[in-house]
């Protein structure tokens, strides 16, 4: 079962959360809904979706959530792992998609080469290791919402980003699930995608998301780029007003 939301009328437009978050990731663009039909969802293994404990890919689960919902075409709005779930339809799915934006990634093969964002990872596994759920919520929260070049972020970004994650963690993780597969090859494929596409990045970013969305941009034919300054990876909840307005604009 894929839990969703929707409001409004219009085109369609629909979010989808990054790893560890849920819908709730997108709140303040629920305003969006009085110029378009918005739907959030959460992936498998998120939010009120169902643990999985069989193979999957959130690409499968957005098409079919499409079909049951009689959507023709929508506009896929994707952070981080929902960026890479929203490649993967486009690829995949290229009917089913009017516009593709990505913020903070490029697909769901990502690549890590920067020595913080290493260093947090290797925190994170060991944390994973000892079962320390605590330690392991605050590294996550320091990687994809604090990111490197502050010490904090918004106090309420924070809170209800770890409130996310804690929901995960306790709801979702347990013995036998299953992470998503993803499409193999997916940035040799970017040339394939035909629509009109956006790779969105926060300035205060670490330098892999950036050079993620750099890459898509480039290897996207006719991919545009733009960077709202005062944002972290969050880039919508960091900076809502803005990020809403350049997403009205664009679509």
């Amino acid at each position: 079962m894929i839990h969703y939301e929707e409001a409004g009328r219009g085109p369609v437009v629909v979010f989808l959360h990054g790893g560890a978050l849920d819908l709730r990731e997108w709140d303040e663009q629920m305003v969006l809904a009085g110029r378009f039909r918005v739907i959030r969802v959460d992936a498998r293994g998120h939010g009120r979706s169902e643990t999985p404990m069989t193979p999957f890919r959130q690409c499968d689960d957005v098409a079919e959530l499409l079909g049951r919902l009689g959507v023709e075409r929508a506009a896929l709005v994707g952070l981080s792992m929902g960026a890479g779930a929203a490649t993967d339809t486009a690829l995949e799915y290229p009917h089913l998609v009017s516009h593709l934006i990505v913020c903070g990634a490029g697909t769901n093969e990502p690549t890590f080469t920067d020595p913080w964002m290493l260093e947090i990872q290797r925190q994170m596994a060991e944390a994973q290791a000892r079962l320390d759920a605590p330690a392991w919520i605050e590294l996550s929260l320091k990687q994809g919402v604090i990111g490197p070049y502050r010490e904090r972020a918004d106090r309420s970004v924070e809170d209800r980003c770890r409130e996310m994650i804690t929901d995960t963690v306790n709801n979702h993780v347990k013995p036998g699930m299953v992470a998503p597969h993803h499409v193999i090859g997916s940035w040799e494929r970017l040339g394939e995608i035909s629509v009109p596409a956006l790779g969105v990045i926060g300035s205060l970013d670490a330098p892999d998301h950036h050079a993620m969305v750099d890459r898509f941009v480039r290897d996207v034919p006719g991919a545009r780029k733009a960077e709202i300054g005062g944002a972290a990876h969050v880039v919508n909840m960091d900076r809502p007003a803005e990020f809403n307005e350049l997403l009205t604009q664009y679509l």
